[in-house]
C-alpha cells in the first residue's frame, strides 16, 4: 500500500518550471532512494512534498489525501525532514536541538517531558554523539551537525523520514553508520525517502530507486533494475565504461 503517491506532479517556482508529469509512489515501510544530477529538482520535489512549495500541477497524496489539505502542524506529525547540514542562527545546545523534534506534538506552552529528554539522549547515544549533548550546535563540524539533525527528525517519531543527501557531510565511518541506521528504521517499520548522490548507498539499502532527470522525468524500479551502468551513464552524462569501472555496477 502506498503511503505517498505523486500523480502527474509539476514542481518549480512562480516563473520557473523545474519538472512536470512526475508519477511514482512510496510504499509503506520501504526505503526509496532518489537519484539525479545537480539541478534536476530533487530538493524542489522534497520541498513540495513537505508543503513548503505549492505544486504547479498534479497532486501529491499522503495517506490518499491531497497534501494541500494537510496543515503544516498535521504534516509535522507524519513527516520528518533531515536537510543538508546548515549553520544554525541560534546557539542552542545539541540536546535542545533534538528536543525541538517534539514541538509538533506539544501544546504552545508545554515543555518536553523527562521521558522525551531520555529519548533524545538515547537517540544521541544510538548515533554515537551522546558526548556532544551539551555542546552548542554552531560549534559542531558539518558531519556532527548532520547527525544532530537526524536525531532531531527521529525524535519527531514520523511515519515518513525524508532525508536530503544526508551523507554529504559525513566521513566514511559515519556514512556506514547512517546506512545501518536506515536499515534499522526500516526494520522498525518506518518509511524512508532519501535523496543521494551515491548509487552504492542506494544499492545497499533501497527497496526501490527513483531516477530523476529533466529529459526523462522519473523512472522507478528496484535497485537492480535502476542502478545499471547504462541507466546511470545516461542520468549523469558520463561514459558507461566509467560507471562500471568506478562503481562496479554491471548492466
Amino acid at each position: 500500500m502506498s503511503l505517498v503517491a505523486f500523480e502527474s506532479v509539476a514542481i518549480g517556482y512562480a516563473e520557473h518550471l523545474v519538472q512536470q508529469q512526475l508519477t511514482f509512489d512510496i510504499a509503506i515501510g520501504e526505503v526509496c532512494c532518489l537519484l539525479g544530477a545537480n539541478g534536476c529538482g530533487k530538493t524542489t520535489l522534497i520541498r513540495s512534498l513537505l508543503g513548503h512549495l505549492p505544486l504547479l500541477g498534479g497532486d501529491i497524496l499522503l495517506q490518499q489525501r491531497s497534501i494541500s489539505a494537510w496543515s503544516q502542524r498535521e504534516l509535522a506529525k507524519w513527516l520528518a525532514y533531515v536537510p543538508q547540514a546548515h549553520d544554525g542562527p541560534f546557539a542552542f545546545s545539541v540536546l535542545d536541538m533534538v528536543l525541538m523534534g517534539r514541538s509538533a506534538h506539544l501544546s504552545v506552552f508545554a515543555s518536553p517531558s523527562q521521558q522525551e529528554r531520555q529519548q533524545a539522549l538515547a537517540l544521541l547515544e544510538q548515533l554515537g554523539i551522546a558526548h556532544l549533548a551539551q555542546r552548542l550546535y554552531p560549534s559542531l563540524s558539518g558531519g556532527e551537525r548532520q547527525l544532530v539533525l537526524i536525531a532531531r527528525a527521529l525524535q519527531q517519531q514520523p511515519q515518513l523520514l525524508i532525508m536530503d543527501e544526508p551523507a554529504a557531510s559525513l566521513d566514511f565511518g559515519h556514512q556506514i553508520g547512517l546506512l545501518e541506521q536506515v536499515r534499522q528504521l526500516k526494520q522498525a517499520g518506518m518509511t524512508v525517502l532519501m535523496s543521494t548522490h551515491h548509487p552504492l548507498h542506494a544499492r545497499a539499502i533501497a527497496d526501490r530507486v527513483v531516477l530523476m532527470s529533466p529529459q526523462t522525468g522519473v523512472q522507478q524500479g528496484t535497485a537492480a533494475e535502476m542502478l545499471t551502468g547504462q541507466r546511470l551513464a545516461a542520468l549523469y552524462k558520463v561514459r558507461e565504461a566509467d560507471i562500471r569501472h568506478h562503481l562496479g555496477i554491471d548492466g
